[in-house]
């Protein structure tokens, strides 16, 4: 029998031979697509930048400039509603559920009257003071600042004597009342109606309630100047 050391040994140094060989192979360079070598990040060109697209941007950034600068201007000048001014203003009167007690907006005849000096209620006064000429804003106004609470004591039975002897009188309806030592004027509600008396409700019909405007600032004129005579509008 022949022995069988040598074989092994040859089988050994072919193996050596052959992973030497796989080896090698994989240590060549890598190559680009066409089979050259890839082309250094340090060799590639860099475009220089459009001096053209620089001066569009310029111009875009000053012409933005301009524009904000004469918004600013504008708002500015636009005059706003002080202390004394007489303004004339459009609104609508509701409720806090929404329903509208009364309107003027779709009217040709502005509520005006003089800031400070006025009957006007002042939650209405002060929600245009500071306002701008043309501007909307709408403002929940507080019973205090509106018509004030609901007085028990305005409640009235009286004798029908002197005027109101002889005048018909429904309940539910609404009456005017001149007081001659103020010389005032007042409406009232007649609450019930007997053959010697009379009972009414000198409250404002809005007493108690909170309310919300919706005021449109339509005209100002500033103080110590000639206002417009002002409109016969609810107040």
């Amino acid at each position: 029998m022949s022995d069988p050391e040598p074989v092994k040994e040859e089988i050994t140094k072919e193996s050596t031979e052959a992973t030497t060989g796989a080896v090698a192979e994989t240590t060549d360079a890598p190559g680009t697509a066409a089979g050259g070598t890839e082309e250094s990040p340090t060799e590639k060109a860099v475009a220089a930048p459009d001096p053209r697209a620089a001066q569009k941007r310029k111009n875009l950034f000053i012409t933005i400039g301009v524009v904000v600068a004469i918004g600013a201007f504008i708002y500015l000048t636009i005059p706003v509603a002080t202390n004394g001014d007489t303004v004339a203003v459009y609104y609508n009167e509701s409720f806090e559920n929404g329903t509208v007690y009364f309107s003027n907006m779709n009217s040709t005849t502005p509520l005006v009257f003089t800031i400070g000096n006025s009957s006007v209620i002042t939650g209405v006064q002060d929600a245009v003071t500071g306002m701008r000429l043309g501007d909307t804003k709408t403002v929940d106004i507080s019973s205090t600042d509106a018509y004030g609470q609901y007085d028990p004591g305005l409640v009235q039975t009286l004798n029908r004597t002197g005027p109101i002897a002889n005048t018909t009188f429904t309940p539910g309806q609404y009456f005017t009342v001149y007081y001659r030592p103020i010389n005032a004027y007042s409406t009232v509600k007649i609450l019930n109606v007997t053959g010697k008396t009379i009972t009414w409700d000198a409250n404002n019909p809005l007493a108690g309630y909170n309310l919300t405007f919706t005021i449109k600032l339509a005209g100002i004129t500033p103080a110590n100047t000639t206002a417009v005579e002002p409109a016969t509008t609810p107040t």
